[in-house]
């Protein structure tokens, strides 16, 4: 069995963050643990690769805090680890009279949260930076940047393991209790016992703090999100990145597109109930996971109001029918076509839902006298991923006290 000051569940962007700031602000003995041979195997590794700068947040929230900074500092540790990091800038766009309404919203939190944009007001405006998009107006935030995200996270795990921390893949935690207020956790690769404990497992955080007696009034649902790719010689219909003009109603953006750091442009992502917590394709089916879900009480009030049900039954279309997602993708640019688009890879978001049915919108943790569940590292995780685990390290620093 191994003893350590501090074990971290959760080898992503958010527990090696954890584990670096900890190890330059302790001297604890600090593991990681991850279930997977390698790293950025889901959601870490699995999403747009977007920096989001904070204009889409409200002022004085926890996301907008961690977007602002988290931007500039993810900008500055890909700079000093030669990471590619493109400043492509996003477009945002409005289609309707009550998204142009949405834009001046935008714009006004832009400016409280300090993060620089332009108001596009007519299409000649948009199609001067974006020549195949179209809309009435947009807002241009030219602080958006795509970074390549997994090297981002082998590039944390080589920093925290020079600051001390030990890393171990393979390790994915069967069970996990407490004795004598201390941890024991069971791993496919080991035993551990350790005096602290941060869950930082994303898609599995709630099953790592239900065992421990925290968190039972949340479930995390998961929701597969789906990327197209525009074939090479179609990638010059998007220059930076593209999205509509998001409902403040709704908890999914909806399909846009994004210029790569690599080249590529993705198109995406749909957002439908992955049928499993690891089900990357829509024939993959966890039939275990998929009865907890649909029997939660939780998700089934979560999907009672038509709104939602409505919303599910368009992204249940968009996996399905690749017309579907084709005239979604058409909305922002006109002249994309379906053979334009070729299937590229998925991911998975880990949405934490309440008992009465709420979306929780912000980052969450619960707190224990020697433990720190993170519930929630709910969108833009990867671009808060630095001051993130910093705030959750010096919590864990103050505990220790």
């Amino acid at each position: 069995m191994l003893h350590h000051d501090v074990v971290i569940v959760g080898g992503g962007c958010v527990g090696l963050s954890v584990a670096w700031h900890l190890a330059k602000e302790s001297t604890m003995s600090i593991a990681v643990l991850e279930k997977e041979h390698h790293l950025a195997a889901h959601q870490s590794g699995r999403n747009s690769g977007v920096l989001h700068p904070g204009f889409n947040y409200t002022p004085g929230s926890a996301k907008a805090q961690f977007a602002t900074e988290g931007t500039a500092r993810l900008k500055d540790y890909c700079h000093q680890h030669q990471i590619p990091c493109e400043e492509f800038g996003v477009m945002v766009v409005a289609q309707t009279p009550q998204e142009v309404d949405r834009l001046e919203d935008l714009a006004d939190q832009a400016e409280a949260n300090g993060v620089a944009y332009e108001l596009l007001r007519s299409e000649a405006a948009i199609q001067e930076r974006e020549p195949y998009a179209s809309g009435e107006a947009a807002l241009f935030a030219p602080e958006a940047a795509s970074i390549d995200s997994q090297q981002y996270v082998y590039q944390l795990a080589v920093d925290a393991q020079a600051a001390g921390v030990e890393l171990y893949t393979g390790h994915e935690v069967e069970s996990i209790s407490k004795i004598a207020n201390r941890y024991h956790l069971v791993t496919q690769g080991g035993e551990h016992r350790a005096s602290y404990l941060v869950n930082a497992a994303g898609q599995y955080a709630d099953k790592i703090a239900h065992q421990v007696g925290v968190g039972g009034g949340y479930r995390i649902i998961p929701f597969r999100g789906e990327y197209y790719e525009l074939v090479p010689d179609r990638t010059n219909l998007c220059r930076t990145m593209i999205y509509p003009t998001p409902d403040p109603d709704l908890p999914f953006l909806g399909v846009h597109y994004t210029r790569r750091t690599d080249g590529k442009v993705i198109v995406g992502p749909n957002a439908v109930l992955a049928f499993g917590r690891e089900a990357y394709s829509n024939r993959q089916v966890n039939l275990k996971e998929l009865i907890r879900t649909v029997t939660y009480p939780g998700f089934l009030r979560l999907i009672a109001s038509w709104d939602m049900m409505s919303v599910a039954l368009d992204e249940l279309h968009k996996s399905y029918r690749k017309r579907r997602f084709v005239a979604a993708s058409q909305r922002l640019v006109p002249d994309v076509m379906s053979e334009d688009l070729r299937k590229s890879y998925s991911g998975i978001r880990a949405q934490l839902v309440d008992e009465s049915g709420q979306l929780v919108k912000q980052p969450m943790s619960i707190e224990t006298s020697n433990g720190i569940h993170v519930l929630n590292a709910v969108s833009p995780g990867l671009t808060s991923s630095l001051p993130y685990g910093e705030h959750i390290a010096n919590k864990l620093v103050g505990m220790a006290d």
